[in-house]
């Protein structure tokens, strides 16, 4: 369904990926190698919320998935950590910088290697400046696929927090295109 969530039709039943968060399907990221800032007024946006999704359903393919569920959310979408072979889908998923740590409160100590070791690559939405997933939810007016990126080049102006390391200090000083 998205970038941490599976849907099994059999059952009528989604299951969220524990212990991560990705971009919602209609967030965009947007990419710091800004050119030319006099007649493009942005900077090129990234689909954050597709990538994450085209990455999942990548690393599924047609493999068959095991979820131990770990509990249930209020709107009845179980919370299971998820696997297909011996790849734990929410490990692959911070792997490649398509997910973050939802969680400083972590049960498996790997999620947060894998993370620092995507950040540190610029995997991912670790490439991009993106807001944060949360900010995002609570911020985000119009939630519809059909979502412009300059909507969210709009929240980034006026953010609280972001999630993208290269880019934390971007409130002190404009975004550098000699990189």
């Amino acid at each position: 369904m998205d970038g941490r969530t599976l849907w099994y039709p059999q059952y009528a039943q989604s299951v969220q990926l524990a212990d991560i968060d990705a971009c919602e399907l209609p967030q965009w990221a947007l990419d710091p190698k800004w050119e030319d800032r006099e007649r493009v007024k942005a900077p090129p946006p990234v689909p954050c919320g597709p990538f994450a999704k085209a990455w999942l359903k990548r690393t599924v393919g047609n493999k068959s998935v095991t979820c131990n569920v770990i509990s249930y959310r209020v709107d009845g979408t179980a919370i299971a950590r998820c696997t297909t072979g011996a790849r734990d889908l929410a490990l692959e998923m911070l792997r490649v910088g398509w997910a973050r740590v939802a969680s400083p409160y972590l049960v498996n100590g790997q999620y947060a290697a894998y993370q620092r070791y995507a950040m540190a690559a610029r995997y991912g939405m670790w490439a991009t400046y993106v807001l944060d997933m949360n900010e995002w939810r609570r911020k985000a007016v119009d939630k519809t696929p059909d979502r412009r990126p300059i909507a969210d080049f709009n929240l980034l102006a006026e953010r609280e927090t972001e999630i993208s390391p290269p880019f934390a200090d971007a409130r002190k000083r404009p975004l550098r295109t000699d990189r």
